[in-house]
Parts: structure tokens; sequence; C-alpha cells
């Protein structure tokens, strides 16, 4: 557990130094004034929490202020501390009662989508779980490439088309692979579009209705891949996804890079779906089941007093 909060830390970095180092620089001591709240304002907005998600925190604050025991910095800190945690969603379980069960990734393009998968299907096989991958982007020869030689390194067999097939034909024979196989879990890429290509949009609506077809119940997860570095623009994005093909998770990619990675709150408050994972680093290995307290604790850790 020491490890996984560690690397958490480690992996918010950025987002730590960018705004909530600041803040705790503010509440380090000392009474409160209307300016104490105009900074704080000022770095959650920065952070990319959102402006409404950013005006109930203080607001929240504000009105704990009234309590007489609550009149120095350090016990705002602690207040602060709980407001956000208010606003984190711990995932639910997930579950792979099916078999296979089929998730379908999506996403824009340069999210980090294709890598995330190679290291969702690393996760998965550490798990105890079979894996296989389908890659149904066969918009782009380099995504197909770039899946095969991901699986070829995790030693994992994929599924693919030549480049400009059928994508939802590429999906349909992943899946019914999967069936024969007997697979635990099936991974299934698509093409990164932008949100406000309508024919794209379309063309995935059809690749989850042929996995449907394939598989009646299926796809049993949609993740969307959002790039954490993108912040608050990420939102419109997710928004366009989540009404085309029913989005009912989040994997923050590249949070280790991002100093936005207050952009969590914003996701969770603004389309109610979990963030099931978040990577924190390049590897295969860097991908980590979202933790919120370990979210909370690499942004503002705890002060000793």
């Amino acid at each position: 557990m020491i490890n996984i909060f560690s690397k958490w830390k480690a992996g918010l970095t950025k987002t730590s130094q960018a705004a909530f180092t600041q803040i705790k620089s503010i509440l380090a001591g000392g009474d409160i004034d209307p300016s104490t709240y105009e900074d704080i304002e000022a770095l959650l907005i920065q952070a990319d929490l959102g402006v409404e998600t950013t005006q109930e925190v203080i607001q929240a604050l504000k009105q704990a202020q009234i309590n007489p025991n609550i009149i120095k910095s350090i016990d705002l800190e602690k207040l602060l501390r709980q407001e956000l945690s208010k606003r984190l969603i711990e995932p639910p379980p997930l579950s792979l009662e099916h078999r296979p069960t089929v998730i379908l990734i999506v996403g824009v393009n340069g999210s980090g989508k294709t890598t995330t998968i190679a290291k969702l299907a690393h996760y998965f096989r550490q798990q105890g779980k079979t894996v296989l991958l389908g890659a149904a982007d066969t918009f782009r020869a380099a995504a197909i490439d770039q899946l095969q030689i991901w699986a070829e390194r995790l030693d994992l067999p994929v599924i693919s088309g030549s480049p400009g097939a059928d994508s939802g034909a590429v999906a349909y024979d992943t899946v019914q692979a999967s069936i024969a196989r007997k697979i635990d879990v099936t991974i299934i890429d698509t093409a990164g579009r932008l949100h406000t290509r309508y024919n794209l949009m379309e063309e995935l609506k059809k690749v989850h209705r042929v996995i449907g077809k394939a598989l009646p119940g299926a796809p049993h997860y949609v993740w969307l891949v959002l790039d954490a570095t993108t912040g608050q623009n990420a939102l419109q994005q997710a928004r366009a996804f989540q009404q085309a093909v029913q989005v009912n998770g989040v994997i923050l990619a590249k949070l280790d890079s991002s100093a936005k990675g207050g952009m969590a709150f914003a996701i969770q408050k603004e389309l109610g779906v979990p963030i099931y994972f978040a990577g924190l680093g390049e590897t295969y290995q860097d991908l980590e089941p979202f933790n919120p307290q370990a979210f909370l604790d690499g942004i503002l850790p705890v002060s000793s007093s």
C-alpha cells in the first residue's frame, strides 16, 4: 500500500506543485481574511477543478468558518480536504463475470488510447485473466501497427484487419474469437476521432452495435481515455462520446505529465461516471486503479500539526 501511495504522490507532482502546494503555503498559518478565499479560488480554477466545483468548495469553506472553532488557516486546510474528498467517487468494483468481458476503448487522437490499452491488458493479465486485443482502429495503419507491437511485447493475441477495412467487422471478429477461445477480457481499440466529426461518431456507434450483435449485452464497459494535460477542454469531448456510445467509465491518461489533475473533480461533477484508472507513467506497468484517497493525498498531503 505504501508503494501505491508513493506512486500516486510522484505521479501527481506537477498538479500538486502548480496549485496545491501554493494553497498549503497560503494555509500555513495565520488568520483567515477575504483574500485567503480569493487566492484559494484562483488556484483551484488553475488546477482545473472547474468554476462550478470551485465555487461550491469555496462557499462550503466560508460557511464552515462561521463555526467559532474554525479560526485558523490550518483548520481551513482540513476542511478543504474534506470538501475535496466528498467530490471524489470511489469507482465500483469491476465485474468480470462475463466471459468474455468486452471493454470498448474510445477517445480522440493523441489521448494515449492505444498505449493505455496495452497498460490495461498488462493489468488484467497480472490479475490472472486471459486477454485478447482487437485492433478496430482501421483508419490509421500506424494504429494497427502500434497495437500489434504492444501485443508482441506483452505476448498477447490480437485480431486486426487491413488498413481501411470495416472497423465493425474487426470488432465482430474479435468478439467471436474471444468466445471461441474462452477469453476472460477482450479490449477493443477504436479510431481516435474528433467529437465534432459526425460521420466518425456514427461509425463508432456502428462498432458499438455490432459488438452487441456478436455478444448480447456487450460491450460491458465503454471507457473513454482522456488526456489529463488538456484539462477542462477534455470535458466537451467526454460529453459527446458519452452521448454517442454510453460511456460508463473514464481513464485519465498522462496524469503524471499534467498540472491539471483537478480535472478529476470536474469529470465526476459534470459527467457522473467513475474514473477507473489513471496513467502515472510511460511504461505498461504505470496504470493504477483510481484511488480517491491516494489521489487526494498526492495533490494535498496532510499537514502535520
